[in-house]
């Protein structure tokens, strides 16, 4: 996936930056990143329930992404996060510069951290759960 939330049937995206991190919104995508253009070297993903904030929810992930991942020289966390009719679906990875890293063993520990029950307690407290 070279470009994470680009807009579809002609419709342009919005971006803004905040702290230093794009936020970029096509519809019902938030993809925030650092860089523009970015992309999923290493990818994970997740559903959650409804959320009024995909903002805040994207940054909470990214800020955990990044303390799991900080030792990893060349990383660059990207979080997706799309509302849909079923709930919140979460893609958390980012672009990665070092070509030898161990894939399999960093997409694990980006899995194993978005279903960690009590990160997504906060997260979800964090950006609100939307009650039907």
């Amino acid at each position: 996936m070279s470009d994470p939330g680009a807009g579809g049937a002609g419709r342009q995206p919005s971006r803004h930056r905040r702290r230093g991190w794009i936020e970029r919104r096509a519809g019902a995508v938030l993809t925030l990143s650092r860089r523009p253009g970015a992309r999923f070297d290493l990818a994970a993903a997740t559903r959650m329930p409804p959320v009024a904030a995909r903002g805040r929810l994207a940054h909470q992930i990214r800020q955990d992404l990044w303390r799991a991942l900080r030792g990893l020289r060349g990383f660059s966390p990207v979080v997706q996060v799309t509302a849909g009719p079923e709930g919140t679906e979460v893609i958390a990875g980012g672009q990665l510069a070092a070509a030898r890293a161990p894939k399999a063993q960093i997409e694990a520990r980006i899995a194993a951290l978005l279903e960690d029950p009590q990160h997504r307690a906060r997260w979800l407290r964090h950006a609100g759960v939307v009650h039907a």
